[in-house]
């Protein structure tokens, strides 16, 4: 399809094919999918038209193989509208979000071509199939049940709506958080309000200052700022002003999501109901290695009472700590970053201001490169002159031997048309299904930018960067035929693994030593240093347990409603508090009203307790390579590259972890890494 005026419409000449962003505007979106839309359907009205006998081919591989064009330009707008959406951007995603739902409502339930679909799928037994085949074939019918494929009549039609709906009603939840993140600013405009703070977070608050066109120094609701000002101002009044502004996002008046919140839940328990579940997180689990709520609540059981009891000694800490510096002791919500900050120094000797010079950006770029390289084999060479979305993004081509496999995309600092948090996206998916495609696949974090000088981080900030280095690999690293099948296309409790496990690479001793280099003077970062960093890894986990998992059970037992109508979810989110304890100095790392995760989409709906399940797999994973005594063991690097980054969900996952580890996972590992059991 050409359209000399719409480039999305194009052939794209471009370095990698890569979308043609400084051609591309927003009002050449919506005539693109409109015309997207009528030629991804007529693909498949053409499938189910086939007077041929439906075959693997000519039917599943064939649907896997279609909508290439639409593909291309829907990835290119969920990126920009993720990463660099002006209100312009950001008012086509409110229009197209419905009709791209509407639209895959339309695939999902088009009864002629899931006949064909379903009748090989009462083949499968008799066919001649790989695994991947039968793999692919299990997937692809199970999508089209789960999105009403199989409804008929009224219930099909009201199915359609309520998909649709909920495609506004999730995308006015973000842009909600977007709006109440990129217009708070807390000026700081005399030296006591900068009372406390390191160099680099003045650098930092001086540049988002400037981004915003104001003097002096600002702290946004950026995490990459309003956490690092939470633990270093000692401005109690404005840590508290900091902190309520950071956890009342999305109850502003102008852009209360509580109403939205509560329709959202309301329609996806219409939707389970109409599928046949009793409620949501039925539906949900039922499609993830978890299964079911009785395994996640046991999961999550096994550390909730261990970090409650870790969470009270440290509170004890920090009221010593409070008592030694002459400050209040009834430890508040805004007091605990800054007097856990005071006790890690003094029992650790771990300084921010001494760390973080060893932690450049650039060179934990280095180090993560380094790490891919002699685990899996693969270089990145950047590239530049490459036209892209912004100037902070940078590009690096991927090779493995004498193959590039991957373009893989940086953007790393935060920006007021960027949503926060640290997340990966492609823009194409790797295939070899209609010809050999190869993925792009971009990072992005939300780090503060620092005008002048190298950007530093805190170690936090290294294991987010390695993180998200994780799913990128997955998604260059994946090796499948199909594109249904592909990277990250794994069932969500399964999709944290190969993140959360890239993590533990950055603590290795020897990849600190190479890489964690001064950034003044070159001097590599101190033996005893990397011990401390290292010892200090449990330090404050009761804290961080409980507020990540407080968060997992209340979205639980929200999804668990049956009648979700009339809820109030700031009353349920108190009550839920109050019944399963969580301490009040702690919180929630998400409250309700800008909980993204599970409101913004329905990916982790029912589902935040998958960085934990997936915690469980990584944690085991690692403990292989510890066993040897080679963070780098060449047959391991092998196994986990065959089985876990390469493999996307072209095997079940159990059976594939178990390929790799050569058992099943234990929890134990897990426990002991979070500090909530001793060492074996």
């Amino acid at each position: 399809m050409t359209d000399h005026s719409n480039p999305l419409l194009q052939d794209w000449q471009t370095p990698y094919q890569l979308p043609p962003f400084e051609r591309i505007r927003c009002e050449h979106f919506a005539p693109a999918f409109a015309a997207l839309f009528e030629q991804h359907l007529a693909e498949i009205n053409a499938l189910a038209e086939n007077l041929a006998a439906p075959t693997f081919d000519n039917t599943v591989a064939a649907f896997d193989a279609a909508g290439t064009g639409l593909d291309r330009v829907r990835l290119t707008f969920e990126n920009l509208c993720a990463s660099e959406s002006p209100p312009a951007l950001q008012a086509v995603e409110r229009e197209m979000a419905p009709l791209l739902a509407a639209h895959d409502s339309k695939v999902a339930m088009h009864a002629g071509f899931f006949a064909r679909l379903d009748t090989v799928h009462q083949q499968a037994a008799t066919l001649d199939l790989s695994e991947e085949q039968h793999r692919l074939l299990q997937r692809l019918h199970t999508d089209f049940i789960r999105a009403g494929g199989t409804l008929q009549g009224a219930a099909r039609e009201r199915f359609a709506v309520i998909a649709t709906r909920l495609a506004d009603l999730q995308t006015q939840f973000a842009q909600n958080i977007l709006a109440d993140e990129s217009t708070y600013q807390l000026p700081l405009t005399t030296e006591a309000d900068l009372a406390g703070l390191p160099a680099s977070l003045r650098q930092a608050a001086s540049s988002a200052a400037k981004e915003r066109g104001v003097d002096g120094y600002v702290i946004t609701l950026s995490r990459s700022l309003v956490q690092p000002f939470l633990t270093w101002s000692t401005r109690r009044d404005l840590r508290e002003t900091a902190w309520r502004a950071w956890t009342t996002r999305g109850e502003t008046p102008a852009r209360d999501n509580r109403p939205l919140a509560r329709e959202i839940l309301t329609l996806r328990q219409e939707q389970a109901r109409l599928l046949g579940y009793e409620n949501f997180a039925d539906y949900a689990l039922s499609d993830r290695m978890a299964g079911k709520a009785s395994a996640v609540f046991e999961l999550l059981g096994q550390v909730w009472e261990p970090a409650k009891a870790s969470v009270e000694q440290e509170r004890q800490a920090l009221v010593e700590q409070a008592a030694a510096l002459g400050e209040p002791t009834d430890i508040e919500p805004w007091d605990w970053y800054y007097l856990a900050e005071k006790v890690r120094v003094a029992r650790h000797a771990l300084d921010d201001a001494q760390v973080k010079p060893y932690f450049s950006l650039d060179a934990m770029l280095a180090a993560m490169f380094d790490c891919a390289g002699r685990l899996f084999g693969v270089q990145f060479v950047e590239q530049t002159g490459v036209t892209l979305y912004h100037p902070d993004v940078r590009l690096w081509e991927v090779h493995r031997g004498d193959e590039r496999v991957g373009i893989f995309l940086g953007d790393n600092y935060a920006r007021p048309n960027k949503q926060g948090g640290a997340w990966m996206h492609i823009y194409r998916r790797q295939t070899r299904n209609g010809g050999k495609v190869m993925p792009v696949v971009v990072n992005n974090n939300n780090f503060a930018r620092v005008d002048d000088g190298p950007t530093l981080l805190g170690f936090d900030d290294v294991r987010t960067l390695f993180h998200e280095f994780g799913h990128g690999l997955h998604g260059l690293l994946s090796d499948v035929s199909y594109g249904r099948l592909s990277g990250t296309n794994v069932p969500q409790d399964y999709v944290e693994l190969p993140s959360q496990l890239m993590e533990n690479w950055a603590t290795v001793p020897e990849v600190l030593a190479k890489h964690a280099r001064h950034v003044t003077t070159g001097e590599p970062i101190p033996a005893a240093l990397i011990e401390r960093i290292r010892a200090a890894q449990t330090f404050n986990r009761g804290f961080e347990t409980v507020a990540y998992t407080s968060s997992a059970l209340i979205d639980m037992a929200l999804h668990l409603q049956n009648d979700p109508a009339g809820i109030d979810i700031a009353r349920f989110e108190a009550d839920e508090r109050k019944r399963i304890g969580v301490p009040r100095e702690v919180g929630m790392r998400h409250r309700l009203p800008h909980f993204g995760h599970i409101f913004s989409g329905a990916c982790y709906a029912a589902g935040y307790y998958v960085y934990m399940w997936a915690e469980v797999l990584e944690a085991e994973a690692f403990d292989a390579f510890e066993e040897t005594g080679n963070a780098f063991d060449p047959a391991l690097a092998e196994k986990l590259h065959r089985y876990v980054y390469s493999a996307g969900d072209s095997r079940e996952q159990r059976s594939a972890f178990r390929a790799f580890r050569g058992r099943d996972p234990r929890a134990e590992p897990m426990l002991r890494k979070r500090g909530l059991i001793r060492g074996e």
